[in-house]
């Protein structure tokens, strides 16, 4: 009994992946969510920044008004630079977990386990409310997000997709036992 191919381009072809389980649609949501807290952070450090000056001279009394000047400027573009990472990284891992990337709920356990270093640096420095509420929020989203990645159901939409491939598969003969 001899098989004949299917008639095709010869080109590979995806194996549809199957939709994203309820697990990776609310890791998204809250890294979605993740997004906005770090979004709205940012638009209130620059909304409360004008107390930076006055704050580095308090720290710093031996700073040349232009040195206080040149710091303040730093903070700003530092926090709006770093801001706006934050974000953009909140996305992109949102979109590339929901697409099933494995290396994305690897490189987001990396992230996470860094804002948690980071949120240690924060509760180790005196901080207003306000200070402390974001980068809590935003840890928080990050934890959620990440055990959600990394359950049963969430493992198994992670698994490389096998792909077809009609210049190898179709000479492919089954095993003789079921022919």
């Amino acid at each position: 009994m001899s098989y004949q191919p299917y008639p095709s381009s010869g080109k590979p072809v995806d194996q549809e992946r199957p939709p994203a389980p309820p697990s990776i649609q609310n890791a998204v949501k809250l890294m979605y969510a993740g997004a906005a807290i770090s979004a709205v952070s940012l638009v209130i450090s620059l909304v409360t920044i004008g107390g930076t000056k006055d704050a580095i001279r308090k720290a710093r009394p031996s700073l040349t008004a232009t040195q206080v000047n040149q710091l303040n400027t730093f903070i700003i573009a530092l926090a709006v630079v770093s801001g706006v990472i934050g974000v953009a990284l909140w996305l992109w891992m949102a979109r590339a977990n929901g697409q099933g990337k494995n290396w994305a709920r690897i490189l987001s356990t990396v992230l996470f386990g860094l804002a948690t270093l980071d949120l240690f640096g924060v509760l180790s420095q005196p901080k207003t409310a306000l200070g402390l509420i974001f980068p809590v929020l935003t840890w928080l989203a990050g934890a959620g997000a990440v055990f959600l990645l990394w359950r049963k159901d969430s493992t198994d939409f992670f698994r490389p997709q096998g792909r077809y491939d009609p210049a190898v598969d179709a000479r492919v003969k089954p095993p003789s036992s079921l022919q």
